[in-house]
């Protein structure tokens, strides 16, 4: 290939699979590019970033500064959702290089007319480009520059820092060379902070053994207000197979009166665009949405592809199953897990268009309903390239949407599935318990690529998950894993009232609960109240009211000197704010340690106060060194600080 430049471009950062995937952003963050720009030689080089939201015609320009080893870095702030386009463009800047060049001849005491002479051709190419005063200012430069007698204030003016930036804010770019355009996707803020709590509405009569419906729902609603939750999470609201249902426990053969699993959609009564008739209605629905919405809470759908074995998809559209030989379709397996209640979609059917068309208009119904954020159901099980087309297609109408992936599966197929589109995704934060482990997979979230497109959602329990940690485990242990979850990750979910009412009987040996609501209704003292309630509200205020928890990817480790303590530092973009956890890991004995406070970072010098306010309990306390000395009991088992210099 012959390119005229001799300007290279490359290592354009961040960039994702050599600029064939986005990266991610929310609206108002920063995208910070670097480059590595090259040439051959020793001119003067410059670099600038341009970009673009996609509703623009024209790109937005900034002037890239040098870094070190022919490395060049800018930015730009996001202020609208969408996509946005970036590149990075570079060139011999001859006027700069005149300018440095007559520079060093003169402070080598040379003669420079014919390099004046060549300065006014450079500045009379600028006329057309500047103001009038400007103008009249570089008229008189030309004057000078080819006057002899002027030598002397023309040498001056030669080198003055007011046709420095001339020349540096109207470049003439021959043959630059500009990199090929990256995208970046932008979202809303709640993308990158929200605060989810699950509840199987089928639980929430106020009456045992009553099935719940969306009128049930509304009392519960201040409830989940109050304790901080912007997002409530509801599992599948479908009509519930009665072929092959389940019954308590995870039998095989469901008693009279057995609910089922709500994750065994499809039965007489419609499938993925009805709802339950116990549940209620459509307007019973859409109400409850409104009613959420009025209370700062978003009702987030559950999206599961897959079908009971009488779902109206199996009669009408049987080419969407993989049948055998003998009639039947097996089904959904997930070992040592199976799932005889549900068919799975056989996505490499010839019907495949239609399929993926249903889909898509199963989305774009219950977003017509008012649903705006969606948990998808394994999502792992299904084509990539068919995530990328529906949540492509959902974002053009609707770039308000967020999916969220429940995944729990292997790594690189868990970030397969993010770079496809989804918003967020579970992770294996449920089973990190040590320092290193926690340690280990934060850094792997927040200090490599991940961090541009990989947005951790942590759950410290799930319908699904019963962690054996948490199995009879005190209370302190259930602070603990809330306030890991809620200050690493600036997204974070529940199931509830499990969680906070401590509730953990497991069938013996599985990391699941017995009894499980999943196959059963439960009923509960849905305004019990208890220390896991009252600081899982205090600490989702203070999440509100701290943006450096409202994101996760600025965070430093600190150290402590002791392996059941973990303290880390975090700052939102503009240093504004910043705090300082510390959680013990221990939940039956106190412990004790110094925390090592990153002085550097927060500006300070040794021996200057750094104040730290407990957010929790209000205590302040003046700290003068670099170590200090901090102590945590079971009763409460971190300090959540708010650093006040």
């Amino acid at each position: 290939m012959q390119n005229q430049s001799r300007i290279v471009v490359e290592n354009v950062a961040p960039q994702l699979n050599g600029g064939a995937v986005f990266i991610k952003r929310v609206v108002d963050e920063v995208v910070t590019v670097t480059a590595d720009v090259l040439v051959d030689g020793h001119d003067v080089i410059q670099a600038s970033l341009l970009y673009k939201h996609e509703s623009e015609k024209k790109w937005s320009e900034t002037r890239m500064n040098p870094t070190f080893n022919d490395e060049f870095s800018a930015s730009f702030q996001t202020s609208k959702q969408g996509f946005y386009s970036y590149k990075v463009q570079g060139w011999v800047d001859y006027a700069l290089n005149w300018q440095h060049g007559i520079q060093r001849k003169i402070d080598d005491y040379q003669h420079v007319n014919s390099e004046l002479l060549e300065g006014a051709v450079i500045v009379e190419s600028l006329l057309n480009k500047v103001s009038e005063d400007d103008k009249n200012y570089l008229l008189h430069l030309i004057y000078i520059f080819k006057n002899p007698e002027s030598y002397n204030e023309a040498i001056k003016e030669a080198v003055s820092e007011r046709l420095h930036n001339l020349f540096k804010n109207n470049p003439e770019k021959k043959l630059p060379f500009t990199s090929q355009d990256f995208q970046v996707y932008v979202d809303r803020k709640k993308a990158r902070f929200s605060t989810w709590y699950e509840f199987f509405p089928r639980s929430a009569s106020e009456h045992e053994g009553v099935h719940g419906t969306f009128n049930d729902c509304h009392r519960l609603l201040p409830r989940v207000a109050q304790m901080g939750f912007d997002t409530l999470y509801f599992p599948p609201i479908h009509p519930i197979g009665e072929v092959n249902r389940k019954g308590k426990n995870n039998t095989t053969v469901a008693q009279e009166g057995d609910v089922g699993s709500a994750w065994g959609i499809g039965s007489r009564f419609g499938g993925h665009k009805d709802i339950h008739p116990q549940l209620g209605s459509v307007e019973d629905f859409k109400n409850l949405i409104a009613k959420a919405n009025e209370l700062g809470i978003e009702i987030a759908m559950d999206y599961a592809l897959q079908a009971a074995p009488d779902h109206p998809w199996v009669k009408e559209h049987p080419s969407w199953f993989k049948w055998r030989p003998d009639g039947t379709v097996q089904y959904a397996e997930n070992p040592p897990k199976k799932y005889q209640d549900i068919l799975p979609i056989y996505w490499e059917t010839e019907d495949y268009k239609n399929l993926w068309q249903e889909c898509l208009d199963t989305l774009l119904y219950w977003i017509d309903c008012g649903i705006r954020v969606f948990r998808v159901d394994n999502p792992h099980t299904k084509p990539y390239y068919f995530w990328n087309w529906v949540i492509s297609e959902v974002k053009k109408q609707h770039p308000d949407i967020l999916f969220l992936a429940e995944a729990f599966t292997k790594p690189k197929i868990m970030q397969q599935l993010a770079k496809q589109g989804y918003t967020q995704s579970y992770t294996y934060f449920t089973w990190r318990e040590t320092k290193h482990e926690l340690m280990e997979y934060v850094n792997e979230l927040t200090k490599t690529n991940q961090r541009e497109y990989m947005r951790p959602n942590f759950w410290p329990n799930t319908p699904d998950i019963n962690p054996f940690h948490l199995q009879g485990a005190p209370e302190s242990r259930y602070l603990q894993r809330y306030a890991l979850a809620a200050t690493l990750s600036s997204n974070i979910g529940i199931y509830g009232p499990v969680f906070e009412q401590m509730i953990s009987t497991p069938i013996p040996g599985k990391e699941e609960y017995y009894m499980s609501e999943k196959f059963q209704l439960c009923h509960y003292d849905w305004f019990k109240e208890n220390k896991v309630t009252a600081l899982i509200t205090k600490i989702n205020q203070i999440r509100k009211q701290q943006e450096s928890y409202q994101q996760t990817n600025n965070i430093q480790f600190l150290e402590t000197g002791n392996d059941q303590l973990i303290a880390f530092y975090k700052w939102n973009d503009a240093r504004s704010n910043e705090t300082l956890t510390i959680i013990s890991l221990d939940a039956y004995n106190s412990q004790s340690g110094s925390v090592q406070l990153p002085l550097h970072d927060l500006k300070v010098q040794h021996g200057q106060k750094v104040e730290v306010e407990d957010l929790v309990t209000r205590n302040c306390y003046n700290w003068y060194n670099e170590w200090n000395y901090v102590e945590l009991h079971p009763s409460l088992p971190f300090h959540i600080f708010k650093i006040n210099k």
